[in-house]
């Protein structure tokens, strides 16, 4: 599992003078870094950073979420534990703690589709089950769900494709329990690609889904109240 709590952030340090440096910022811990992305207004850094192309839509809408504070090291705090037990429940996956959220890449070996289409398949299936008894645990989170494609064939039809996909990942995984209120769905199609579409290979490694995984309004207060 890669974890990276904040992003960018040394490329923002001077919006705030209460940081003497980016060195100490890579040097804290999770929770300090939770708590540090509050004090250097997170609601203007998740905006920058959101729309940093280099960092992906999604880790970028993990960020955006940042509350800070104290309330955001709380949070920090119980992602951390999510994205641990997310690593270990299905090891394929990419695990990012982006900020007080986390970021998850699920690929083309964690959840495929039949070619063409936004059927999951049996495989996916059952790597997407594994998921779901952490969803369950961390009840009080938003999910996010971001579909792409590699950039073989039409652009429209490869967006329109993307959110499909984006779509069916939530059907199946409120077919299973979860509550529909929590998720929300993006498809983009060819953009954000983390991997050249000039090889096979990077195609394969394009066609993924992706998820932002945030704090709700109730994981917000109940840390409020915590401090």
């Amino acid at each position: 599992m890669r974890k990276i709590a904040i992003i960018g952030l040394c490329g923002l340090c001077m919006l705030s003078m209460v940081f003497t440096g980016c060195e100490a910022t890579k040097n804290a811990n999770n929770t300090q870094k939770g708590a540090g992305i509050g004090v250097v207004a997170g609601g203007v850094i998740g905006a920058i950073i959101g729309n940093n192309t280099k960092l992906g839509t999604a880790a970028g809408a993990a960020i955006g979420a940042a509350v800070g504070g104290g309330t955001g090291a709380l949070i920090g705090n119980s992602m951390d534990k999510q994205a641990r037990e997310i690593d270990q429940a299905l090891p394929g996956a990419d695990v990012e703690r982006v900020g007080e959220g986390i970021h998850l890449t699920l690929n083309e070996n964690a959840v495929r589709f039949d070619v063409n289409k936004a059927t999951l398949t049996a495989q996916a299936k059952a790597n997407l089950d594994k998921l779901i008894p952490v969803f369950n645990s961390y009840a009080d989170t938003n999910i996010e769900i971001f579909g792409y494609t590699d950039s073989t064939g039409k652009a429209d039809y490869n967006l329109t494709l993307s959110q499909k996909r984006a779509e069916s990942v939530k059907t199946y995984l409120v077919s299973k329990g979860l509550a529909a209120s929590r998720f929300k769905t993006s498809g983009y199609g060819i953009a954000d690609p983390i991997a050249s579409n000039d090889t096979k290979e990077g195609q394969s490694q394009n066609r993924r889904v992706e998820f932002a995984i945030t704090a709700n309004a109730k994981m917000i207060e109940d840390a409020k109240k915590k401090q």
